[in-house]
C-alpha cells in the first residue's frame, strides 16, 4: 500500500540532498526530502569550526588542483553549477557571504547555521515537503527503474525518481552510517573502498605526545612513498597527542590514506625551509659565536620553539648540556640535519569520527557525470560524499556536495517531468 507518492524522492538531507531537493521544485516537481535526524544540514553545522566555510571563490580550472578523487569526473557538475551560482544563491536566500584568505568563503555572520537556515528558506518557497525522523530501509526498484522508498517504519513512498544522498562514513554522529552504500550495493553498483580523508595522521614515536598543542607555522613537511613520489608541502601542523594535525597534517592523510592502511611511511620535517642547508649551519655558526659558553639546549632555544627543544636534544647523539664551544663539526651537522629533517614514522590515521570526508564510494564510471543519474538502474540518482570523490580542505568538498546535489537535482525533475508528460500524451491519444 501506498502511503505517498511524489516526483522526486530525496534520500539525506545534508548539503547534497538539500541542493537537490531545491533544485528539483525548482523545475517544477513535486519533491519529498527525507531526512533521519531531527534537522537538516545537521554536517553542515559543524564544518569550518562551527563557521562553514562553504566553498571556494576560485576559477573552476584551479579546482582540478584541489580535488583528489577523480577531478574529471566534476567538470559538467562544476561548470553548471559552481561557485559563483552558489553564492549567489546562498545570498538570494538572505545570508550575506565573505571571502577570506585563500579564497574560502563564509556566511559574514560566521554561523555556519545561516547557510542551513539559507536553504531551508529555499525549499520552503520552492514548495519542497520535508520530513525528518524518517529513515529510509530500502529502494523500491521496478524492472531496472527507481520507484520509490520503504521507510524504516514500513510505510511505503512512491516516486517516479529517487535521489540518494545519505553522505559518507566521516563524522556518523551526524547520521553518516553508510546507509546509501547499501542502497547502491543492492543496485549492482560497486563501491570503491572507503577511508577517513582529512584526519589526524597517527605518529609511531612517543616523543610526539611531548609535543601535543605545539603549532608550527611555515615548515615543510615530506613523505615519501611508493615508487618516486613524495607528499611535500608548505604549511601549518599542529601536535596531537598521538600524531599531527593541522592543514598540513589533514591535506597528507588525503594522499597517503591508502599507503597507511598496509605500511608505514617516514617523514621529516624541514624546520627552516626557508634557508638552504649552508645558510641554516651559518645561522648555527653565528649563535655558537655569539654564545660561545651557554649549552646546546640553550642556543636551540633561540632558533625554535622552546618545547621543541627538549625533543629534539634528546634525539642528538651527545649531551645537549655541553657547551657550544666544545662542539665538534660532526655533533653540528647532527644538530644541523635535526633542524633540516626533523623525523616521525607515520603508522596510520585516525577514523571516520575524526575525519572530514569520506575518501572511496560508488564508482563514478557507474555514475552519469552530467546528470549524477545511475548507469545501472534508471531515475536512481547520488549526490555528495556517497560518491568516490573528495577534495582538500578549504571549501572544495562542500562545493562537490551543492555541484552534484543541484545536477541530480535538475536532472531528476526533468525525467520525472518527461515521464509525466508521456504519460499524458497516451491518454489523449
Amino acid at each position: 500500500m501506498t502511503d505517498q507518492n511524489t516526483d522526486v524522492a530525496v534520500i539525506g538531507g545534508g548539503a547534497a540532498g538539500m541542493a537537490a531537493a531545491y533544485a528539483a521544485a525548482v523545475k517544477g516537481a513535486s519533491v519529498l526530502l527525507l531526512e533521519k535526524n531531527e534537522k537538516l544540514g545537521k554536517k553542515v553545522y559543524i564544518t569550518g569550526k562551527g563557521r562553514c566555510n562553504l566553498t571556494n571563490a576560485s576559477e573552476i580550472r584551479s579546482y582540478m588542483d584541489h580535488i583528489v578523487s577523480n577531478p574529471r569526473f566534476l567538470y559538467s557538475a562544476l561548470n553548471a553549477f559552481g561557485p559563483d551560482e552558489v553564492m549567489d544563491q546562498i545570498e538570494k536566500l538572505g545570508t550575506p557571504l565573505k571571502t577570506e584568505r585563500g579564497n574560502r568563503v563564509f556566511p559574514v555572520s560566521d554561523h555556519a547555521s545561516d547557510i542551513t537556515k539559507a536553504w531551508n528558506t529555499g525549499l520552503q518557497q520552492s514548495g519542497v515537503i520535508t520530513r525528518l525522523h524518517s529513515e529510509v530501509h530500502e529502494l523500491l526498484i521496478q524492472e531496472h527503474k527507481a520507484a520509490g522508498v520503504v521507510l524504516k517504519d514500513g510505510s511505503r513512498i512512491d516516486a517516479k525518481t529517487v535521489i540518494v544522498a545519505t553522505g559518507g562514513l566521516s563524522y556518523p554522529s551526524t547520521g553518516s552510517t553508510g546507509d546509501g552504500y547499501r542502497f547502491a550495493l543492492a543496485c549492482g553498483h560497486s563501491i570503491i573502498p572507503c577511508r577517513p580523508s582529512l584526519v589526524p595522521l597517527l605518529v609511531r614515536e612517543k616523543y610526539v605526545g611531548e609535543l601535543e598543542g605545539l603549532s608550527l607555522r611555515n615548515i615543510t613537511l615530506t613523505i615519501p612513498f611508493g615508487k618516486k613520489k613524495r607528499f611535500t608541502r608548505f604549511g601549518e601542523l599542529l601536535f596531537t597527542r598521538d600524531g599531527i594535525s593541522g592543514p598540513l597534517g589533514l591535506t597528507a592523510s588525503a594522499y597517503l590514506g591508502k599507503e597507511l592502511e598496509n605500511r608505514e611511511l617516514t617523514g621529516t620535517i624541514d624546520l627552516k625551509p626557508a634557508l638552504t642547508e649552508e645558510q641554516t649551519d651559518g645561522r648555527l655558526l653565528r649563535e655558537f659565536s655569539d654564545n660561545p659558553n651557554k649549552s646546546v639546549k640553550n642556543v636551540l632555544r633561540k632558533l625554535l620553539p622552546a618545547s621543541l627543544c627538549p625533543v629534539l636534544c634528546s634525539l642528538l647523539s651527545f649531551d645537549a648540556e655541553k657547551a657550544v664551544n666544545a662542539v665538534t663539526r660532526e655533533e653540528r651537522y647532527e644538530i644541523l640535519h635535526l633542524i633540516k629533517a626533523f623525523p616521525f614514522t607515520f603508522t596510520g590515521t585516525r577514523g571516520f569520527n575524526e575525519a572530514v570526508i569520506t575518501q572511496g564510494g560508488i564508482n563514478i564510471k557507474e555514475i552519469d557525470p552530467k546528470t549524477m543519474e545511475s548507469r545501472l538502474c534508471r531515475n536512481l540518482f547520488f549526490a555528495g560524499e556517497i560518491l568516490d570523490l573528495d577534495a582538500l580542505t578549504g571549501g572544495y568538498n562542500l562545493q562537490i556536495a551543492w555541484s552534484t546535489g543541484y545536477c541530480a537535482g535538475a536532472a531528476a525533475a526533468e525525467s520525472a517531468l518527461t515521464t509525466y508528460q508521456d504519460i499524458l500524451q497516451e491518454d489523449t491519444v
